[in-house]
């Protein structure tokens, strides 16, 4: 950890030309990563990451950079060399670094560092038998095991001096189901910001390397989809994966405050149906996403960004708060040092409505139950979607009938959450890594049972 004095000289530096503002990101992470294939640990490894890195600013443009560096020298040239990218006098700005700020939010039982590596190995051991014995045609499993401890300071010459700790832990399970006509996959991969009371007081490491397996099954059984426009039930957890990445990104900042978003200027206006409430929080304990600072030192916040059905807000960082003539709120994210923060989702959801499971199946005559959600793509500023269904199944007559595979969801955020019909009250999250221009971080995403009374579905068998 680098010295107050020290981070204060290296801020000073950074303001020897014409910028107005300057930030320090120190990084200290220790991480350890096993994987095991077909029954053989592939491999582990622990590792160190430390880094420093430096942002300068004058209005919202900024430059960046970044060093392994802990020496003083070395520190402030790099933030004398930023500087020179905003030319002219200084601006003769003052400032001190207030006290340490240290997060304590989440409670963490075992860290990481407590735990041998053979006991991490046996977690993997475990999940694989578990997922082995599940069915005889299950015939490959693999498995992977991730934590970390990153330490992280911010100071910035607005004074702030944070410190925040973020422990996290993962365990990601993918099982393939054959037979001699075909083979399928089912995956599950459940985390959180835990150490590793995740695996004994959280879930059952068994039954979920035994989800993975199942999923796998079901696939390898399914028929093909048909294909068309049709009302389409997306199940809670995973399901929100598709207004995380269809609606969400077109409301963070970063695609708002250059109007490459589909939502840019409709703040206040309905986007949505008025079944959907949408929120990003960062502060909830223990979450996959969650931490108690943002990337740019501030409190992570509680946001609501659409309510019943009316854009509320927007997510914004620091920089694009001046772009944009608003408020941060508390936004900035980032993988590592190495990167810039932006804005960022954390924990983002549709919030509980007032249907059971139950009645919406029994609502819905003809149409999709997607169960699980695969991965997809988005263009932020259309909207524009296509995603894969990694379970599905049929309704007919207001029931779940056939399983079927090769689903793909085709539309645009906009206009699916204004297709929101239904709305679930068996809210449920799920983990995942969102890449962006900061690089990959974890995020939750989550929402009830929801129904889209239509989506285009595309399918290999055709139109039924």
């Amino acid at each position: 950890m680098l010295k107050k004095e020290l981070i204060k000289r290296v801020l000073d530096a950074a303001l020897t030309t014409n910028a107005d503002f300057a930030e320090v990101f120190i990084e200290d992470k220790f991480q350890t990563a096993a994987s095991l294939l077909s029954s053989k640990i592939e491999n582990v490894n622990n590792s160190k990451v430390f880094g420093v890195g430096i942002r300068v600013a004058r209005g919202y443009h900024s430059v960046y950079g970044y060093t392994n560096s802990d020496k003083e020298e070395d520190l402030v040239k790099l933030a004398s060399d930023l500087a020179q990218s905003f030319p002219g006098e200084p601006q003769n700005i003052t400032f001190e670094l207030g006290e340490l700020q240290v997060g304590s939010l989440h409670t963490i039982k075992r860290y990481p560092s407590d735990v041998s590596i053979d006991e991490k190995v046996d977690l993997l051991k475990r999940a694989d038998k578990a997922a082995r014995e599940y069915d005889e045609e299950i015939n490959q499993v693999a498995v992977r095991f991730a934590d970390y401890v990153q330490k992280v300071w911010i100071a910035n010459t607005e004074g702030t001096y944070v410190h925040d700790t973020r422990v996290r832990t993962r365990l990601a399970i993918n099982s393939v189901a054959a037979n001699e006509v075909t083979k399928q996959s089912g995956f599950n991969g459940p985390g959180g910001h835990y150490g590793f009371e995740f695996y004994t007081d959280v879930i059952n490491v068994e039954e979920a390397a035994r989800e993975a397996s199942r999923i796998a099954k079901t696939n390898l059984h399914a028929e093909e989809c048909p294909s068309g426009k049709m009302p389409v039930v997306i199940d809670n957890g995973f399901g929100g994966v598709i207004f995380h990445e269809a609606c969400g990104h077109s409301l963070e900042a970063s695609s708002v405050a250059k109007g490459a978003s589909v939502f840019t200027g409709k703040k206040g206006t309905k986007i949505a149906s008025e079944l959907v409430t949408a929120i990003d929080d960062g502060t909830i304990l223990n979450a996959w996403g969650s931490a108690e600072y943002d990337d740019e030192g501030n409190k992570q916040k509680r946001r609501v960004l659409i309510k019943d059905g009316i854009l509320n807000s927007y997510m914004i960082d620091k920089l694009n708060a001046l772009r944009m003539n608003d408020e941060p709120t508390n936004s900035g994210r980032r993988e590592s040092y190495k990167y810039a923060p932006t804005s960022r989702m954390t924990n983002t959801y549709i919030d509980n409505g007032e249907s059971t499971f139950d009645e919406i199946i029994a609502a819905t005559e003809y149409g999709l139950y997607a169960k699980k959600m695969g991965g997809g793509s988005v263009n932020p500023a259309t909207g524009d979607f296509n995603f894969s269904v990694g379970e599905g199944y049929m309704i007919r007559n207001g029931k779940i009938a056939e399983a079927v595979r090769g689903a793909t969801l085709v539309g645009t955020g906009a206009e699916a959450l204004l297709k929101v019909d239904m709305v679930g009250n068996n809210l449920l999250t799920a983990q995942g890594m969102c890449g962006s221009s900061s690089g990959s971080i974890p995020t939750d995403v989550g929402q009830p049972t929801i129904r889209v009374s239509e989506i285009t579905v595309g399918g290999r068998k055709g139109t039924n």
